[in-house]
């Protein structure tokens, strides 16, 4: 039984993905995510004014008289969405929680897929595979979505993106597009997500909150790390101790944006405190310019 909280938040998610994807997104997307190229559909006899380039000479050698090559678009996609459900995504101070954000962002790109009658596929993920939701293109399968990403309990705390890529190379053989919906609190996943972006094209939206950056002077705080559960009591007063944290964060975010860029992977930053449409919209037209 879902809990009435969940499901009054399931509608509005609902509500406002619905009008993104009507008012806004849905062009974007299919410019920026178009079908696999032609697909070989059949051949027929060569009528005058058909282009001699697509003539299929086997089979005019067979029969005789000219025969050419006809194609279609192949449109449908396979769109696996990646979700990261560990504890640090229960952490947000000003507007939302990561997870939230998350879910809203999952929802959105599953409603867009379903209307350009894409089919989406859904993988939690914690320190390991929580839930696999194969991809379909019905009607209410986006509701789906936002139910399992906001009511799913994860048994796991901790995040391990290395071993949701290797599943997702074992659930999905043929070449999808993929997003990787995580705060990328985690390490080992380098050769994975590189292996990966060669297999499927992989688009990491990486969630990230503003006190994760830079923390406020507010004295003596008690620090609890999500996944693991260790303490940490820390002077915030100290303005060296401060600015140290902020270095360490930034180039851990200079290191993953370089590590993206060497794998020729697309990603796009999101944070609680902002909304994401502008950002997602940015991240699409670049992606449209570059195909």
């Amino acid at each position: 039984m879902i809990p009435e909280e969940i499901l009054r938040q399931v509608h509005l998610i609902h509500f406002r993905t619905k009008h993104l994807v009507n008012d806004i997104i849905a062009g974007q997307y299919e410019s920026a995510f178009r079908g696999r190229g032609m697909e070989f559909e059949e051949v027929r006899e060569y009528q005058p004014g058909d282009d001699v380039r697509t003539i299929d000479w086997n089979v005019t050698a067979r029969m005789g008289r000219p025969y050419i090559k006809l194609f279609r678009e192949e449109r449908e996609l396979v769109v696996m969405l990646l979700v990261d459900i560990s504890a640090s995504g229960q952490f947000g101070t000003v507007k939302k929680m990561k997870k939230e954000v998350a879910a809203e962002v999952a929802a959105l790109l599953a409603y867009t897929a379903i209307r350009n009658n894409d089919k989406v596929g859904l993988i939690l993920f914690s320190d390991h595979v929580e839930k696999y939701v194969p991809p379909k293109k019905a009607r209410g399968h986006g509701w789906r979505v936002i139910r399992e990403i906001l009511s799913f309990e994860p048994r796991g705390r901790l995040t391990d993106i290395a071993q949701a890529l290797d599943y997702l190379g074992r659930v999905v053989r043929k070449r999808c597009i993929c997003f990787l919906l995580s705060d990328f609190l985690a390490s080992g996943f380098e050769k994975p997500l590189r292996l990966s972006n060669k297999r499927h094209d992989v688009i990491s939206v990486v969630i990230s909150d503003p006190r994760e950056f830079e923390l406020p002077r507010v004295g003596f705080v008690e620090l609890e790390d999500a996944e693991t559960g260790s303490d940490l009591l820390i002077d915030t007063n100290d303005r060296t101790l401060r600015k140290g944290y902020e270095d360490i964060r930034r180039q851990e975010t200079r290191d993953r944006e370089r590590l993206f860029r060497s794998m020729d992977l697309d990603f796009v930053s999101l944070s609680t405190h902002i909304p994401y449409t502008e950002p997602l919209l940015a991240f699409f037209r670049r992606r449209e310019r570059r195909l």
